[in-house]
């Protein structure tokens, strides 16, 4: 079998990354037509006539490249815009979509940069919509981001984890450093909360890595919290490795309840301890107690009780569940199981 991983979709983002590396695990051969237009930029959905500029020539220059042999063609994240392009490539042959996300819902319902029910936030529901409804199989990280894309018209829709890229995230926790928070500064992951349980408990140690939307709010953090605005990609291992667990997300807004992020199952891949939020999307790979710590969203006090109960029975549990879950091989089986079905 072989797969287009088609459009102008971010290719080292780790959802896109790690789709290609499962399908090649399994089997599948996988061509990419890609061009870039997102790689880089922190406000990827940005509007103005530049943007408009760089995605209109791209996608002439996707739909002018030479034709491949395949079977099926698969749409990366961030993709919504591509669609249109995608079934004019593929002639016939299915259209899988990977979003990730809605629009709406990231730009209006958890960042907040437009006002909800105004312009803009119409015409991003419009354009998951038309998305949505464009593909053949819309594939979901979470049963619970599924249901928001069927409401938001998806004909068909399946579950694959995210899962890590494996050539990078192994086992080889060894602890004994501070609780690590890894990722972009945005309301999803609840910083306010990890301060909040900061300033609660001045005897552990906290280690933020990342920066965003949210970096004012460092401004003023406790002795005990340190930053650090980047770690290369291929070293967050070694990160991983040395926390004495990994954090997760704490946001409480519904976004926040439907999602589980890369860094969780990466963390679980290095057999790091996890702590996160108590949520409908953590509950579907994470049993609290066993192979995580989940706290209620939004809670420092919870939060800074589940750091004190951390043990390498955790770590052990969440590598058990990812292996069991979400490994290469598990996802690479189940990507292929979805588009075969297609053919």
């Amino acid at each position: 079998m072989r797969v287009l991983y088609f459009g102008t979709y971010e290719r080292a983002y780790p959802r896109n990354a790690q789709v290609i590396s499962c399908l090649r695990r399994a089997g599948v051969e996988v061509d990419e037509r890609h061009v870039p237009v997102w790689e880089g930029r922190e406000h990827k959905w940005s509007a103005g006539a530049s943007a408009a500029l760089r995605l209109a020539a791209a996608e002439a220059r996707l739909l002018a490249r030479p034709r491949e042999a395949f079977d099926a063609l698969l749409v990366g994240y961030p993709g919504q815009l591509d669609l249109p392009a995608a079934r004019r490539a593929a002639r016939a042959r299915p259209v899988v979509f990977n979003p990730l996300v809605s629009l709406s819902d990231t730009l209006v319902g958890d960042r907040a940069r437009f006002q909800a029910g105004g312009l803009a936030d119409r015409t991003l529901r419009a354009i998951d919509r038309h998305s949505l409804r464009a593909a053949d199989l819309v594939v979901s990280d979470t049963a619970a981001n599924a249901e928001l894309f069927r409401s938001l018209g998806a004909c068909k829709v399946a579950v694959c984890f995210v899962g890590a890229e494996e050539r990078v995230f192994e086992p080889g926790w060894v602890g004994g450093g501070p609780a690590l928070f890894v990722g972009k500064l945005i309301p999803l992951h609840g910083l306010e909360t990890i301060l909040a349980a900061a300033r609660l408990a001045p005897d552990l140690r906290f280690r933020i890595v990342g920066s965003g939307q949210l970096d004012h709010l460092l401004a003023g953090r406790p002795a005990n919290v340190e930053h650090v605005p980047w770690v290369e990609y291929e070293n967050l291992p070694d990160e991983l490795y040395a926390a004495s667990c990994a954090l997760g997300i704490f946001g409480t807004s519904a976004k926040a309840a439907r999602v589980i992020p890369n860094k969780v199952f990466q963390a679980l891949a290095c057999g790091t301890p996890v702590v996160s939020a108590d949520t409908p999307a953590a509950r579907e790979l994470l049993d609290d107690g066993k192979s995580a710590l989940l706290v209620p969203p939004g809670d420092p006090e919870a939060l800074v009780a589940a750091i004190r109960r951390v043990t390498p029975e955790i770590g052990a549990g969440g590598l058990a569940a990812y292996r069991e879950h979400a490994s290469e091989e598990v996802l690479g089986a189940r990507w292929r199981e979805l588009i075969e079905a297609l053919l």
